[in-house]
């Protein structure tokens, strides 16, 4: 149990949350969200010990062991893959390297003898002898090969290693686990092998995750850090989401009947209340309009940005027809004999274990680079706007502001056009102003879908586009995607997306490509059933 008592926490003079009074308890997964700044991870730095809050406390009993998932890929370059997974539980390891450093001793002393005989007992105590194989579980839970276990760290892959030091954080069945975007760089059967782990899991898992679907899966409360506070809900992050939909929509409702009744009063008051006959019934009026309020919505740091595309022509009965399209990356041949037909309303995901096949495929629908063998046409109604996932040559050399970038892709230069629809993607007041260069990463991809939109296109193309966004701009993009009707080409990490958008799914293999119409979990499932191996998005 993590108890935490009127903890407040502020950065110079601003106040990220205060008055915070929750208990974490065992057998239960808390999902925590809230806006980018809100304060997610300073939270979990509190929880964890690392940062003291400016004020109250938190209460972790001595004898539970809590586990953090670390973010540092480089922090374990020395070690081999096996003692990484071990240092998740730092005891069990100690007495394991100085068990061994005894052993290894020339002039092995009986005072080292007795010191060897007490670390064998409480080694076999900490279920150490099953250190190894209970290591390799969890290397091969999370997709890796079991011969990973004797490689360096240092040689690893960057996604290799996110699995790596998740393996760490599970290790040993700590009593706590605190997590900060675990399914981040995780290909789908490895989400999936973890929502299962947490499913059977005893302690407490506090989790910060962007994706919605791992938040629906595993997590039986939510807690939000919104309006300086932070708040505990039973629930996963769909029926809080749902729920906190409802009840603003209550509140406006009940606001709309409060103003309208206020405004019936005014009239009233203005017509009669110099009318004598009617003082009277004037009089009372405002006396109940006086004690009649309205509500005041709260003021929410969540912002939901304006995600939506029209098109400037319906598409003809020819969408795309890609032939035998074969591509070679860096000698290794990512594309190899690809070939479909989009039909008019198809919005299909892309997928595959290996991501460059994907974005090189999209590269060549939009003639940024051309295929080694086959051929693509567009129908002659088509129009296409392109989402890339390297969105850096459009911002890095670029000193122009917010609003000039705009106008370059704007048929209206206007000032205040373009200020009207900067703001509907949460750019208001000076922000405009801002270099491009200097941008984050989700307000570049703010930009770029702003960029997409003003083409009016009938043809999206989109790889990884939720990449660098919130989970408010991942739910606008969400609807955004679902609502165009047009035809959609994409790729996604975000699972919710490929349950909810796509009618056929299309798989980039070795060999071409596996094509099949149907939701993304009839996919998965039919693949399991024909095919062997993982699947990664």
């Amino acid at each position: 149990m993590i108890t935490v008592s009127e903890v407040s926490v502020a950065f110079g003079g601003q106040t990220l949350f205060k008055d915070v009074d929750l208990k974490f308890t065992g057998g239960n997964c808390y999902g925590v969200i809230g806006a980018n700044g809100a304060g997610k991870s300073t939270f979990l730095r509190v929880l964890c010990g690392e940062l003291e809050p400016t004020k109250g406390t938190v209460t972790r009993p001595p004898e539970l062991r809590m586990s953090v998932l670390r973010q540092d890929h480089y922090a374990f370059d020395e070690y081999t893959v096996l003692d990484t997974v071990i240092i998740g539980n730092k005891k069990l390891y100690d007495i394991m390297k100085e068990k061994d450093a005894l052993y290894e001793k020339e002039d092995f002393s009986d005072e080292d003898g007795e010191r060897a005989s007490v670390l064998e007992g409480e080694f076999a105590e900490m279920n150490g002898y099953e250190a190894e194989s209970d290591a390799s579980k969890l290397i091969r839970g999370l997709g890796l090969p079991e011969e990973i276990l004797y490689s360096q760290m240092s040689s690893l892959s960057g996604s290799e290693k996110v699995k790596v030091l998740l393996a760490q954080c599970l290790f040993g069945n700590p009593d706590i686990i605190l997590m900060d975007e675990p399914t981040n760089h995780l290909d789908v059967d490895a989400v999936s092998w973890l929502e299962d782990f947490l499913a059977d899991y005893f302690g407490t898992v506090i989790v910060v995750s962007h994706d919605r679907h791992f938040l629906n899966n595993v997590c039986t409360h939510i807690v939000d850090i919104d309006y300086g506070k932070i708040r505990m809900y039973v629930g996963n992050y769909e029926f809080w989401y749902e729920s906190s939909q409802l009840i603003q929509r209550m509140i406006k409702q009940q606001n709309k009947r409060a103003e309208e009744k206020i405004k019936e009063l005014q009239n009233f008051i203005a017509r009669f209340s110099a009318n004598k006959s009617k003082s009277r019934q004037a009089t009372s009026r405002r006396k109940l309009l006086d004690k009649l309020t309205v509500e005041e919505l709260p003021a929410s740091s969540r912002k939901y940005p304006y995600i939506g595309f029209d098109m400037e022509r319906e598409a003809g009965k020819d969408i795309l027809q890609v032939t035998g399209l074969s591509k070679t990356v860096d000698g290794v041949k990512v594309l190899n004999n690809v070939g479909f037909t989009v039909s008019k309303g198809d919005k299909i995901a892309f997928v595959g274990a290996n991501e460059i096949a994907v974005t090189t495929l999209f590269r060549i629908l939009t003639e940024e680079i051309t295929p080694d063998e086959g051929e693509f046409r567009f129908g002659g109604t088509i129009s296409v706007s392109y989402f890339p996932n390297d969105n850096s040559s459009f911002f890095n050399d670029c000193n122009l502001s917010i609003i000039d970038w705009m106008r370059q892709y704007s048929t209206d230069e206007t000032e205040s056009y373009l200020r009207g629809f900067l703001g509907r993607m949460l750019f208001s007041g000076d922000d405009v102003f801002k270099p491009v260069n200097v941008l984050s990463g989700g307000e570049r991809v703010r930009c770029m879908f702003s960029r997409m939109m003003l083409f009016h296109s009938n043809l999206l193309i989109l790889d990884r586009p939720t990449n660098h966004l919130d989970l408010e701009s991942i739910t606008a993009v969400n609807n955004g995607l679902s609502e165009f009707k047009g035809n959609i080409l994409f790729a996604t990490h975000d699972h919710e997306i490929l349950d909810t958008v796509p009618n056929r799914i299309i798989e980039i293999t070795e060999n071409g490509c596996l094509d099949r119409s149907g939701t993304y979990e009839e996919y998965v499932a039919w693949r399991h059933e024909n095919h062997e191996g993982t699947l990664a998005v």
